[in-house]
């Protein structure tokens, strides 16, 4: 079993910053994909930002030049820095991690969710 830890989330002014972290911890022999997806009231959850084992990223349109994803695979830890933030970016933010396990199987495991509330 996977163990997902996030912090970072909270109320911050439009323009404003955060950083956003998720710690996996547990049974597993390699992570692979980590992401950062978010969901708003009444809409769909999302993928906003996307990082491979090997460093590859992906992002949202909505975000690209404004979010950062970075990982420091030593802490098996994921990072989302958010910059410029605009009230539309309020959501409640989600890391996903995928695993494989000492049998050599894909797991996929998601964390608590942190809320983002930017408002002035």
């Amino acid at each position: 079993q996977v163990q997902l830890v996030e912090s970072g989330g909270g109320l911050v002014q439009p323009g404003g910053s955060l950083r956003l972290s998720c710690a996996a911890s547990g049974s597993f022999v390699e992570i692979n994909a980590m992401d950062w997806y978010r969901q708003a009231p009444g809409k769909q959850r999302e993928l906003v930002a996307g990082m491979t084992s090997g460093g590859s990223t992906d992002y949202a349109d909505s975000v690209k030049g404004r979010f950062t994803i970075s990982r420091d695979n030593a802490k098996n830890t994921v990072y989302l820095q958010m910059n410029s933030l605009k009230p539309e970016d309020t959501a409640v933010y989600s890391c996903n991690v995928h695993t494989i396990d000492g049998l050599g199987h894909r797991n996929d495991y998601w964390g608590q969710g942190t809320q983002v509330n930017v408002s002035s």
